[in-house]
């Protein structure tokens, strides 16, 4: 099932209509949908990479407007609609352990499920779930998908398709180890 959902986005890449298409896709990954609008900026910039900004930026703004859906499924819907779209995701066993220290770190924690490969509709769920300050939710999600969606334009724009895959493969472990570099040197700001 996830192949075809996968072969389906890519045709939508080659559309008349791929940026709406971008903007709908990215809107429902950040609360339900499970392919990354990655799949979709990646051929839709390298077949015109001027535009690579633009696209960065639709997927940047839905993504965040969709995201404050998750937000508002966690806060209204959650034992309705959130618990099960996070059950069929497995992750709904470690919800109550999540919950008690979640806000404590919920600034980390949506910059890194925004730049990193973890399901971002979890951390959106859980933020209106947990009642994360929603201003603290909306500038994180601004700066963490700003950082992925931009990145992934810049270096397709700069180097083309020789660094597709390069990005397919092995982009999600660099921007974890980037969330990793600035949570240590936050650390050791503040603590030395």
């Amino acid at each position: 099932m996830l192949r075809r959902l996968y072969g389906r986005t890519i045709v939508l890449a080659e559309h008349r209509h791929a940026l709406w298409a971008l903007a709908a896709v990215s809107f429902v990954e950040s609360s339900v949908f499970p392919i990354p609008p990655d799949v979709l900026m990646i051929p839709m910039i390298l077949a015109r990479p001027r535009r690579a900004w633009l696209i960065a930026g639709v997927a940047l703004l839905a993504s965040v407007l969709g995201g404050l859906l998750g937000y508002a499924i966690g806060a209204f819907f959650f034992d309705s609609i959130g618990q099960p779209i996070l059950q069929a995701m497995g992750k709904a066993d470690a919800m109550a352990q999540f919950n008690e220290k979640f806000n404590d770190f919920g600034f980390w924690a949506v910059l890194a499920a925004g730049i990193t490969p973890f399901p971002y509709k979890v951390i959106t769920i859980m933020s209106g779930w947990t009642g994360m300050p929603l201003g603290t939710f909306v500038a994180t999600s601004v700066l963490a998908r700003a950082i992925r969606f931009f990145v992934l334009a810049g270096l397709l724009r700069v180097f083309g398709a020789p660094i597709r895959d390069f990005i397919e493969r092995r982009l999600g472990l660099v921007f974890t180890l980037l969330v990793l570099l600035l949570a240590g040197g936050f650390f050791l700001l503040r603590y030395l």
